[in-house]
């Protein structure tokens, strides 16, 4: 495997949580600064925060939007990074009903991708800035449904790194698996996370259950 089993924690302990929240650096970033963010989202003391290190802080080496190939083997290692880690707190007691995903760019697309393949009930997504990948989205990577889990999408219009259009696709594919889609285009916004956004999305997947640690 490529990507190490790397990864940073904070908030409450996964062995005491009841819920875990997984959270993916984007290209050059680091799982210390990502874990930083959740400051600013409206969860409480049942969560673990999980961020998972890249090797040499890229997922994989290309644009999203080249082909498969030309990205391997860092995605599939990088998808299998995270399906080890859903395995490993399954067997430590939370079920992936309980397990939230949170990525911006190409930490947002690697989110979209692996719980789309692996679509099931999750407790929710927050994917800033990304899609699904590939050079031509691959629908027969994705076999089974979201059964309602909440996803929320934000991207701006335009963005220097991530297609409107493919966002737009990804939003329409993931509706058609069931999931329960809070899409917003932020006109001009650069490539960012803004903070308007960040209270629809903690408003639409954690319905705002505690206090923010910081305004």
């Amino acid at each position: 495997m490529l990507h190490e089993k790397n990864f940073k924690y904070a908030g409450t302990s996964v062995e005491k949580a009841k819920k875990v929240l997984v959270m993916i650096h984007g290209r050059g970033g680091f799982a210390e600064d990502i874990l930083g963010l959740a400051d600013h989202l409206k969860i409480d003391e049942e969560f673990a925060l999980v961020a998972p290190q890249a090797y040499n802080n890229s997922w994989y080496p290309l644009s999203f939007m080249a082909p498969d190939e030309q990205n391997q083997p860092w995605l599939d290692s990088a998808l299998e990074l995270l399906h080890d880690l859903e395995l490993d707190l399954n067997k430590q007691g939370i079920p992936s009903e309980n397990i939230y995903f949170f990525g911006f760019s190409q930490g947002a697309c690697l989110a979209l991708e692996y719980a789309t393949r692996n679509a099931k009930k999750y407790g929710g997504i927050i994917a800033i800035i990304g899609g699904l990948i590939g050079k031509n989205i691959n629908t027969g990577n994705y076999i089974t449904d979201f059964q309602e889990t909440p996803i929320y999408l934000g991207t701006s219009d335009p963005d220097s790194h991530v297609p409107l259009e493919r966002v737009e696709q990804t939003a329409e594919i993931l509706k058609n698996k069931n999931a329960r889609v809070e899409f917003r285009i932020y006109k001009d916004a650069g490539h960012v996370i803004l903070p308007g956004e960040l209270g629809v999305a903690n408003n639409f997947i954690f319905g705002y259950p505690g206090k923010a640690k910081k305004a």
